[in-house]
């Protein structure tokens, strides 16, 4: 062990065996990332639970009674977050899905199920049992390793679960999403802005600095638009 440049001690991963470099980075960053361990401390699922209480923290969006879409859920810090603001069960609702498998969480109901599949929408739907105050998120594309292949997939994502919003939100409502690089395309947030009062990019100071993930959050959602 070698301390950093804070005077933490830092944890350093031999390499050997099977252990590729990219595995020995990513378990040395895990390691040594005190909001992994923050997490831990405080039984989250994932340290992205904090990048969620920062955001809500400043703006304001989660609040008792609430129904909540959680989409890309897995493993559960953003859902947990969610169900103790929104008071589920007993006050609000949180609907959560994701491609893996995710535990149980106290006040949040949860399906195994691919959000791009053409039957997602009327499942999630059928789950929510009326209408959503918030669609948040976290969804990553597999990459690929190549970038604008990649970053073509992720802007897919965010503009199918923007989709979903505009069609479930009630007015007033609120949706937040993961994008990258310089945030979410100009298309997409053109789009944003017609359907919401407001729009603007997020970076919490949990998110790894240096990390290209950002976030967009739009809130004032004004109703039904006319197709």
């Amino acid at each position: 062990m070698a301390k950093d440049t804070t005077g933490r001690l830092h944890v350093q991963v031999k390499t050997g065996g099977k252990r590729k470099l990219s595995s020995k980075l990513w378990l040395e960053r895990q390691l040594n990332d005190p909001y992994v361990a923050k997490a831990r401390r405080e039984g989250y699922r994932s340290r992205a639970a904090f990048k969620l209480i920062e955001i809500d923290d400043k703006y304001r969006f989660l609040k008792p009674g609430l129904t909540v879409v959680d989409l890309g859920a897995a493993p559960g810090g953003w859902s947990q977050i969610a169900a103790k603001r929104v008071g589920a069960p007993e006050k609000g609702k949180v609907i959560a899905i994701d491609l893996l498998e995710m535990g149980e969480i106290t006040g949040v109901t949860f399906a195994q199920l691919d959000f791009l599949d053409a039957d997602a929408p009327d499942k999630l739907l059928a789950m929510m049992g009326g209408r959503a105050d918030v669609v948040m998120s976290d969804m990553a594309a597999n990459t690929t390793g190549h970038r604008k292949t990649d970053q073509l997939r992720i802007i897919g994502l965010v503009e199918a679960a923007a989709l979903f919003a505009s069609e479930v939100l009630n007015p007033g409502g609120a949706f937040l999403a993961k994008v990258f690089q310089s945030g979410a395309e100009a298309e997409l947030l053109a789009q944003l802005k017609r359907d919401f009062s407001s729009v603007r990019h997020v970076k919490p100071a949990s998110s790894r600095q240096d990390s290209s993930e950002r976030y967009v959050l739009a809130m004032g959602f004004r109703g039904q638009p006319i197709r």
